[in-house]
């Protein structure tokens, strides 16, 4: 009797031989896996490092995939393309499920481990990757401070400064609500989008409006729960930071001169769509 494996290896052969890789594209060649697979470069000569490496970058790639996501997501809701916004912001929150797993493996080095790095490590720190500072933007955590770490690098403050400039996901959310009829406090219409989002008892109202006739109101209910949907998932990427860095270096200042802990311990309680929990007290 035949073994499947050996028939399939076979068939696998025997199509590789038809192609031929000094012409044709490869899978190295078309993920680009040289300059990825060699974009490590540990500076100290402890073992860990190269976690710690690897662990940043691929989160640095998930943002990049949430960045594409976000902006696009974005972009249709202000065109009222909501199908494909909400497949967009689905898979946002999918990719911080993502992230929040990533802690889970970082998590496996020990105090010890990471004090024998940390002196080669010198002033960097993850509060100066730009892609997440725009994604915070880009959900209307807006802080002008943000804005200085990134100051020695005038291409990525440019992009980090569009995120900063430009109407939230939230603000666009609000502006599509105006546009089905239901009415939103002018002052959460127009105004300096710079300035961090302030809870208001209108826009709440209009988001009561919504929940209570879900039928008449689909689409918007649908917007509001996937907006939940992705603080969730938010939520639960910053604690797991939070509880990441405590569990490897304690009360410890971070390397880029925050608190540490007591820093991103305050990041959360940044709410950032406040009406959208606060009306479920009231349904």
């Amino acid at each position: 009797m035949s073994c499947p494996m050996h028939h399939t290896e076979g068939v696998v052969k025997e199509e590789g031989a038809q192609l031929d890789f000094s012409r044709d594209m490869s899978y190295g060649d078309y993920l680009h896996l040289d300059e990825i697979l060699n974009a490590q470069h540990p500076l100290s000569p402890e073992h860990n490092e190269m976690l710690f490496i690897v662990q940043h970058q691929t989160s640095e790639l998930w943002m990049k995939l949430m960045l594409h996501e976000l902006q696009a997501a974005i972009q249709h809701v202000a065109q009222d393309k909501l199908p494909e916004a909400f497949k967009m912001l689905a898979r946002v929150s999918r990719i911080m499920e993502q992230l929040v797993h990533a802690w889970d493996v970082l998590a496996t080095m020990t105090p010890p481990e990471y004090t024998a790095i940390r002196p080669y490590l010198a002033n960097s720190s993850g509060f100066q990757s730009a892609q997440y500072r725009r994604i915070e933007f880009l959900l209307g955590n807006k802080n002008a401070a943000m804005l200085k770490p990134h100051a020695h690098r005038p291409d990525l403050l440019a992009q980090v400064e569009e995120a900063y400039q430009a109407p939230s996901l939230y603000d666009e959310a609000l502006k599509l609500m105006q546009r089905r009829g239901i009415v939103v406090p002018a002052t959460h219409l127009q105004r300096d989008w710079t300035q961090p989002y302030a809870a208001d008892d209108g826009v709440k109202a209009a988001w009561l409006e919504v929940y209570r006739d879900p039928s008449k109101h689909w689409d918007l209910y649908q917007m509001a729960e996937e907006l939940v949907d992705l603080e969730d998932a938010f939520r639960l990427w910053r604690f797991r930071h939070v509880t990441t860095v405590e569990r490897v270096i304690g009360f410890k200042r971070g390397t880029g001169g925050t608190g540490g802990v007591s820093y991103l311990r305050k990041m959360l309680d940044v709410v950032l769509f406040p009406e959208l929990w606060a009306l479920r007290t009231e349904l």
